[in-house]
């Protein structure tokens, strides 16, 4: 008997059936059955059933005599299903990566409740996808599994059925079924949560909902969706069945008024001049099912009245009253806005006529970025203490800033004050289009380290990666640039050809991985506790690159299958350019959502190895002389779409693999650490790492700000430098001696 019943039902979605069934057959957890079902569909969708149910044993397709809508389709899903659990997908819909997974974790931690709620996220054609507004309802804090009385919140969720895993015993026991017509989920969704002895959450999100551009059956006009009526009248006769529900009467017929107004005002619903007609049936449900002394929500108070007195006229002028109020105050947005950013404009004009003040410094970082410009304030704080610095940052800047500079906000009226009388500008990308800069003010351009993909101006033959890039802008932008660091001669060589200016290269080394030379073994332990690192596993950063091609960011590599394999003396951390859905970890604590950490030093030092792919990160964990493995699956795509500076696979810092079987081989075997490894790394460090000794914030401020060209600090020889070891590092025997090999024989690429 499988754990999981997934049911679909199919009709006209043969464009979208086969990524559902795919997003519920790749599933981490595979004990499961997939019931297709094929509800006389015209097109292909029959076709692709049967080709699945073919090529894999765990699929069922069943075929339809007549079509018989969603709800008839389902139940026909529902009599062939052997499962512990129900879960119900559309089949325009898909199910996120480790979704069935989580769920069957949090079941067995909640002791295997009648219902679990999840969490949904509508996307949409542009990649887009918005989480669901009530996501705060399905909180995992408090008592589980609990009762509706419990969290009467959550039938403000979403009323659907496939947010949610049934027990199969528990609808069978109670007769639930789905009935005919449009909106049938609102008949199996409230009665199953009011009857429902146990129920817990899961705070992740396993369901994308799709929003089609057309053809969403909700979303056509008809005199079908008249059935919502219906629908309320069955959920009614429910609770008329069953007295001990009477207490739910109030939150029903709240949920019921507010459903039918959103059916009325929507312009694809109802046909036209039907509108009087639905407003009459829903007055009439409003006197039936009212509950004496019951108040709407004070937002809902004017529509619960409109509909109480079926007041469709009213209803009709409101309607353009409430859009004329709507444009209206966009159009007072517009104009406060536009008179906010004149007398912006006015007041950076004044400031710039001012006296230029030479003991200030401003500080910036582009949105997810900020070690460099962070690493150099604190290097002006410690070594030119006369220059007041500030950060300008936004809710955006992710770098944790020091509490000792000022910080005005970007865009304000401060923020433009210090732009304009600062004699130092630091930044890793650009303030805006809006900054003039004045003789005598010194920019200071950190850049985000080590260029692994094209930069600057190769990105002109690279439309993907460029995304529209006005190269224009860019030069005029690196024409305020006086100084830009580099941390080795490759980096040097490689700015000034992309971004061509009068600028100076200080190739002295990277200001951001100063804290990588300082940090002790102390350091190394309170991190890896503080991100909750189990004593004595092996963790391991996995960080791959940004794919410019994709509108939609999806981690590579399968962790929770790659960590499985591994065994439980490995954690990963997990750094993808997606966080996981699922919150900070998985159930075993074995996979950490690190995506949100601000701070990559912390993560660099608390990992005994690094797995990435193409990201530049790796040029910076190699300054700790930590293990590095490379990951190479789509090195062709992704060679074509950014364009690369150097063949990684023949220059890698450690072992490369190409897919994910040799990976888990490279690390349950130990190359991950040998010596091959090794040599691997000296040389790469050798090439990309010759100045990183910890001081290159210090040479940076000594020679702008100071002004001295002699006597700066000497470069550490690699040899002589002593990062602080990994965790990982002490044991003289590899601790993975007793994870199971895989099958097959592969070869780690180690080749320069």
């Amino acid at each position: 008997m499988p754990r999981f019943t997934v049911i679909v039902p199919a009709y006209k979605v043969q464009a979208y059936l086969p990524e559902c069934l795919d997003s519920v057959l790749d599933q981490s957890f595979p004990d499961l059955e997939l019931i297709v079902v094929d509800d006389r569909s015209p097109d292909a969708c029959g076709a692709i059933a049967d080709e699945y149910a073919a090529r894999d044993p765990r699929v069922t397709a069943v075929h339809l005599a007549e079509n018989q809508g969603l709800g008839r389709a389902r139940n026909a899903g529902m009599a062939r299903a052997t499962g512990d659990y129900l879960l119900f997908l559309d089949s325009d819909d898909t199910l996120t990566p480790g979704a069935l997974r989580a769920i069957a974790e949090r079941i067995e931690e909640t002791r295997e409740p009648d219902l679990l709620v999840f969490d949904y996220a509508r996307t949409f054609w542009n990649g887009e996808a918005v989480r669901n507004r009530m996501a705060a309802q399905l909180t995992q804090d408090g008592p589980a599994p609990f009762r509706l009385e419990d969290r009467p919140g959550l039938l403000r969720v979403l009323m659907v059925a496939w947010n949610k895993a049934y027990r199969r015993e528990f609808v069978a026991e109670r007769g639930f079924a789905f009935p005919p017509g449009y909106y049938e989920d609102t008949p199996w969704t409230f009665p199953a949560l009011m009857a429902a002895e146990s129920i817990a959450t899961l705070d992740r999100v396993c369901v994308h909902y799709r929003q089609r551009r057309q053809g969403n059956i909700l979303g056509t006009t008809s005199r079908k969706h008249f059935d919502v009526f219906e629908q309320y009248e069955r959920v009614f006769a429910y609770v008329d069945r069953h007295p001990g529900l009477d207490r739910w009467r109030p939150e029903l017929f709240g949920r019921m008024i507010d459903h039918y107004v959103t059916v009325l005002t929507r312009r694809d619903r109802l046909p036209r001049g039907s509108h009087a007609e639905f407003l009459r049936r829903a007055r009439t449900h409003h006197r039936r099912y009212r509950v004496p002394g019951g108040r709407a929500q004070a937002r809902s108070r004017l529509r619960h009245a409109l509909v109480r007195f079926g007041m469709h006229r009213t209803f009709r002028a409101l309607r353009p009253a409430a859009a004329l109020r709507r444009r209206s105050l966009r159009c007072a947005d517009r104009l406060a806005r536009a008179l906010r950013a004149g007398a912006l404009r006015l007041h950076y004009g004044i400031q710039l006529r001012l006296p230029l003040r030479a003991d200030r410094a401003v500080f910036a970082a582009a949105p997810g970025s900020g070690a460099g410009p962070a690493a150099l304030e604190e290097a002006f704080r410690a070594y030119a203490p006369h220059i007041r610095t500030a950060w300008i940052a936004g809710p955006e800047t992710r770098h944790p800033v020091a509490p000792g500079p000022r910080r005005p906000r970007p865009g304000t009226a401060a923020g433009w004050t210090a732009l304009a009388r600062a004699k130092y500008l630091v930044h890793d990308g650009h303030f805006g289009h809006g900054l003039r800069k004045r003789p005598g003010q010194v920019f200071v351009q950190t850049e985000q380290g080590t260029p692994l993909g094209h930069m600057g101006l190769d990105l002109q033959e690279r439309p993907a990666a460029a995304r529209g890039t006005d190269f224009e802008a860019l030069l005029r932008s690196v024409d305020q640039w006086d100084y830009v660091l580099s941390g080795n001669r490759h980096t040097t060589l490689t700015w000034e050809r992309v971004y061509p200016g009068r600028y100076t290269t200080l190739e002295y080394g990277s200001p951001r991985n100063d804290v990588l030379q300082r940090a002790t073994e102390a350091d190394v332990t309170r991190l890896r506790e503080a991100l909750g690192v189990p004593e004595g596993a092996v963790a391991v950063l996995y960080a791959p690159a940004h794919r410019d091609h994709r509108r939609t960011q999806r981690p590579p590599l399968d962790l929770e299958r790659i960590q499985r394999r591994l065994g439980p003396r490995f954690v990963v951390l997990d750094r993808s350019p997606a966080p996981r859905a699922g919150g900070s970890r998985d159930a075993d604590g074995r996979i950490i959502d690190v995506s949100g950490q601000p701070d990559v030093a912390s993560l660099f030092l608390a990992a005994d190895a690094l797995l990435t792919d193409y990201s530049p990160l790796m040029f910076d964990y190699a300054c700790l002389d930590r293990p590095i493995v490379v990951h190479t699956g789509d090195w062709d795509v992704y060679e074509a779409t950014r364009g690369v500076y150097f063949d990684l696979r023949a220059f890698p810092p450690g072992a490369v693999a190409a897919d994910e079987e040799e990976l888990v081989e490279v690390f349950a075997t130990g190359r991950w650490r040998d010596s091959g490894s090794g040599r691997l790394r000296a040389a790469f460090r050798e090439r990309f790492c010759p100045y990183d000794d910890g001081r290159a914030a210090e040479r940076v401020v000594r020679r702008v700000v100071l002004g001295e060209t002699e006597g700066l600090p000497a470069f550490v020889p690699l040899a002589e430098r002593r990062p602080a070891p990994s965790a990982a590092a002490a044991p003289a025997r590899s601790p993975l001696v007793t994870v199971p090999q895989p099958s097959g024989s592969h070869t780690v690429t180690e080749s320069r």
